[in-house]
């Protein structure tokens, strides 16, 4: 970023220096004295130099805006998919889920579960245990509870 507002300085400067030079090897007669002109070269290069400082500052204040938001975006990521991770930990520690095929999606702390249960309190275990992790906003769980079969014989 530093690189940017720097050559474009450099720029600024070099032009405000060929405005000085032409003005002072102007050879047409105005009726302006060779200060009046060195002086409106100047003016006109500090205009310049002005307009490019100040096109600086906004692309420096837009890059520092786009690398928080890229920042915040990764931290977010981090956080989702620790919450996650911990979400999954959880189930698989539990004696009466870790047999469970249970999908854990995570977006802004809020944690989606997805599968099947066996019945109805294994479903709602799995949804309390997501919902004391750390981090956790909210649990939307779509666990299905599984149909079970009758044997024909």
């Amino acid at each position: 970023m530093k690189r940017i507002q720097t050559q474009r300085l450099f720029g600024a400067l070099a032009l405000a220096s060929a405005a000085v030079l032409a003005a002072g090897c102007d050879r047409a007669d105005d009726g302006r004295s060779a200060g009046q002109r060195l002086d409106s070269a100047v003016a006109r290069a500090d205009a310049q130099a002005e307009r490019v400082a100040a096109e600086a500052r906004t692309t420096g204040k837009e890059l520092s805006r786009e690398l928080g938001n890229a920042a915040h975006d990764a931290v977010d990521k981090v956080k989702d998919a620790s919450i996650t991770s911990a979400v999954n930990a959880k189930l698989l520690g539990d004696s009466q889920l870790s047999a469970l095929q249970i999908d854990v999606d995570t977006v802004d702390g809020h944690v989606r579960l997805s599968g099947n249960a066996p019945d109805a309190a294994s479903k709602e275990h799995a949804g309390t245990l997501a919902a004391r992790t750390d981090g956790v906003v909210s649990v939307d769980n779509q666990l299905v509870i599984a149909q079970k079969s009758e044997g024909k014989g």
